[in-house]
């Protein structure tokens, strides 16, 4: 096994919907995050890594309930659902409900590369969730977002989850540097 990546890894993408990106509120550096995603997909795809993307799903008559527009994933987002795996979660963890953690354990998955949206919701919980399950947490730098708050801005959230998350919750890493 090559010790740059001692266990198999997957990308997980979440909540890149056009209802939370295209929103009222921009995300911090959007284009940015979207683009460093896009390349992690690629990267995964190259390496035969699998591509795992949620989609968060609101209640009945909120504005990303199953089906409505919003709730779609990003059309720039090159997530292709003939090959990838999408699924949808109704709570900030990837994992409640929704079965990622037999998919993971069936393909040997031991790392778990995460990216998306929002920083401070499902990121943050998603990282901890993957740590207990007894995953490895990537948690990519540069390709995950929020939106400001009343308290802080969007650039302070993501600082201060990379520095929160990074080190005893999860292997910290920008983007160029994953490997599949």
């Amino acid at each position: 096994m090559n010790p740059a990546h001692p266990a198999p890894r997957a990308l997980l993408i979440v909540d890149m919907q056009v209802g939370l990106f295209h929103g009222p509120e921009r995300p911090w550096h959007g284009d940015r995050v979207l683009a460093n995603i896009n390349r992690l997909i690629h990267a995964a795809r190259e390496a035969g890594a699998p591509v795992f993307a949620a989609r968060h799903t609101g209640a009945p008559g909120s504005p990303i309930e199953a089906g409505s527009p919003l709730w779609q994933l990003l059309p720039a987002l090159d997530v292709d659902e003939n090959r990838d795996t999408v699924f949808d979660k109704t709570r900030p963890s990837c994992f409640h409900g929704t079965g990622l953690q037999v998919r993971l354990v069936q393909a040997g998955i031991r790392e778990l590369v995460i990216a998306g949206m929002k920083t401070q919701y499902c990121i943050d919980t998603t990282c901890r969730v993957a740590a207990e399950f007894g995953l490895q947490p990537l948690l990519v730098a540069d390709a995950h977002t929020c939106m400001d708050t009343p308290l802080l801005t969007a650039e302070a959230i993501v600082a201060h989850h990379n520095a929160t998350l990074g080190g005893p919750l999860a292997r910290l890493m920008e983007t160029g540097d994953v490997r599949f």
